[in-house]
């Protein structure tokens, strides 16, 4: 429970209408009593950190000004929400965010009424609130719709097919976005419309102007005031290179400092009275108040337990590498090797483990910012004239491209590696970040070789089979550490299409895929079973798997993804096609989101650790399991 002698003001504020029971000139002391706390819970057990330090302001003025949730608030991806959440009913249990059973670590509509829009994924705020307002518009409710998104979302173009659509609808749908410039999303930000917002300054005059000749001139489709409007975009343009905005038809104000409680309030009082769609760019520091979250916003954008005295410390001693560490080692050495291998990122460059190569071979690099589509598509169009691009991008964001993949990728048969982190259950994030369904939508694919490695060995060899083969290829690996296997220095390919038999036993033969190889070795080992390490999901080894189909009773399927249309449904596609009637028991990931918790306990969930996957084999099949024998004294 909060501690109201530290917390006089936020310990009576449960939610917004107890906020808006204070005076405004109390609101920058509630501001820094949410800084401090949201400081002391987030080091305390982790979590998104510095964007929410950023928004501590900006969410204090929303809640206070606006009658939220009557009127509707649309935050993007939810990195910045914590605060929100602290003001919306959910102080107490703060502490619980990301853990199972806890707090979202995102907006989640079946979490509070105050979360009117699912989020995860980057730039859908303003699309989702111009619903809303339309919504709210045709039935003639006249509450309010704002959404706030960051200068790194605004680079995603889901974000500006929004603006092109409500800026140029008849009426104008009545709604705010509001800009949170802080030039950074997880990095720095990229791209020419970061250039641009660097730029901006804001002209109180030119707003005052503005509005005052609208009033003067009226109905907007006059030819007068249609001169106007064109005459004062330009003449703004050589003062606030706001433009953009204006043209795509949303009244620009700004930038203010999103620091400013007093300037904010201000400013958003005007706006609230505004008609038709407003945008609103404020300023801000990522981590602001906590001065090694705005020292480090890479490093704070989110975080393990800390002491909030002594910052993140460093671990020391050697440590397993990820799946992920694979592959920044594997393509800084292949494009030693190769000079035509180019590396692309939908700014994930440090989630995906390309901080190395982008330092190392800087043109050779590209950041494309949050635009998974172009990113797929720019190395469709780099393979058209012969280079090696590998495509790193989270399992999650690339069902965001997907029709690229088909479409600009596969059908045209392109020389794209396709580097899938965070592949199948990945935790705490929660489903909006699980790559539960890839190998499903992947390997319906045609041209498209796919893999899953069983460790972190295997997942080197299989992403040099990926670059050196000539077509379409994925390596899909999942989030954090493997089994610990030596990784050998060399760039060698696997065979294609070939699975590797790991143990033979008798009657039942477990097929594994990718991470959940380890399980099934040990329960083959135990009950006296096959086991086989698949690897490719894409193209099967048919061979073997028809060998295996002659020796054994019945097959067991194993993977990391949704059993629906899964790796195991190719098995017994295959099995089908040759005309072979034969028991097969899929196990995978259910037919349902998981929620937040840790990729073990998830694993448990779903039956694919070793006690799973053992209890799920004596269910199906009591009759051809010999129970372990007892160990003899």
């Amino acid at each position: 429970m909060i501690d109201p002698q530290r917390y006089p003001r936020l310990s009576r504020i449960a939610v917004p209408a107890d906020l808006r029971q204070f005076p405004e000139d109390e609101l920058p002391a509630i501001a820094e009593e949410l800084r401090t706390y949201l400081i002391e819970q987030v080091s305390a057990v982790g979590g998104h950190f510095g964007a929410g330090l950023g928004v501590i302001e900006l969410t204090v003025a929303l809640h206070w000004l606006f009658d939220t949730p009557v009127d509707r608030l649309v935050w993007d991806v939810g990195h910045q929400t914590y605060p929100h959440k602290i003001l919306t009913g959910r102080r107490d249990v703060i502490h619980t965010v990301k853990q199972k059973d806890g707090l979202a670590p995102f907006p989640k509509r079946e979490e509070s009424e105050y979360d009117t829009f699912g989020v995860g994924h980057s730039s859908t705020s303003i699309s989702a609130a111009l619903g809303m307002a339309i919504a709210l518009q045709a039935r003639g409710d006249e509450r309010k719709v704002i959404a706030v998104i960051g200068d790194g979302a605004m680079t995603a173009g889901m974000a500006f097919e929004a603006l092109n659509h409500g800026g140029g609808m008849e009426p104008e749908p009545n709604v705010l976005v509001i800009l949170n410039d802080n030039q950074m999303s997880i990095s720095e930000n990229v791209g020419a419309l970061t250039k641009m917002l660097g730029r901006l300054s804001g002209s109180r005059t030119l707003n005052a102007l503005r509005e005052g000749g609208k009033k003067l001139l009226g109905d907007k489709r006059r030819p007068t005031a249609r001169f106007v409007r064109r005459w004062e975009e330009h003449w703004k343009g050589m003062f606030v290179p706001s433009t953009l905005f204006e043209e795509l038809g949303f009244h620009y104000t700004g930038p203010i400092d999103g620091h400013d409680l007093p300037a904010l309030l201000a400013t958003l009082r005007t706006l609230k009275g505004l008609k038709g769609p407003q945008l609103l760019h404020v300023i801000t520091t990522k981590g602001k108040g906590y001065e090694l979250a705005e020292g480090d916003q890479i490093g704070y954008h989110a975080v393990s337990p800390f002491d909030p005295a002594m910052g993140m410390v460093a671990r020391t001693g050697a440590k397993k590498p990820t799946y992920t560490d694979v592959f920044g080692d594997w393509i800084c050495e292949m494009a030693a090797a190769d000079s035509r291998l180019m590396g692309i990122t939908p700014a994930m460059r440090e989630g995906s483990g390309l901080v190395r190569f982008s330092r190392e071979y800087p043109e050779r690099y590209f950041d494309v910012a949050i635009a998974e589509q172009h990113a797929v598509t720019l190395a469709a169009g780099m393979a058209c004239e012969g280079a090696k691009p590998v495509c790193a991008i989270y399992s999650t964001f690339l069902q965001r491209g997907y029709d690229q993949l088909v479409h600009d990728v596969a059908i045209q048969n392109l020389d794209v590696l396709f580097a899938i982190d965070r592949g199948g259950v990945v935790g705490p994030d929660g489903a909006t970040h699980a790559g539960n369904l890839d190998l499903s939508f992947l390997r319906c694919v045609p041209n498209m070789v796919v893999m899953a490695p069983a460790d972190e060995n295997e997942c080197r060899k299989m992403l040099s089979t990926g670059h050196h083969y000539e077509g379409p290829a994925a390596v899909r690996y999942p989030r954090g550490t493997g089994p610990g296997v030596v990784i050998e220095p060399a760039l060698d390919t696997l065979p294609l299409g070939r699975a590797e038999v790991r143990r033979r036993g008798s009657r039942i033969a477990l097929l594994a895929f990718g991470s959940i190889v380890p399980a099934a070795d040990a329960v083959a080992a135990e009950l006296g079973l096959t086991a086989v390490n698949m690897r490719f999901v894409k193209p099967l080894d048919r061979e073997l798997l028809l060998e295996l189909a002659r020796t054994h009773e019945a097959f067991v399927t194993l993977e990391d993804n949704v059993i629906a249309g899964g790796a195991g449904a190719g098995v017994t596609e295959l099995l089908s096609a040759e005309g072979i009637a034969m028991p097969v028991l899929h196990l995978g990931l259910p037919d349902a989101f998981q929620h937040h918790a840790s990729r073990e306990q998830l694993l448990a969930e779903a039956g694919l650790d070793v006690a799973g996957v053992r209890a799920a084999l004596l269910r199906r099949w009591p009759e051809l399991i010999e129970p372990p024998r007892a160990a003899t004294a």
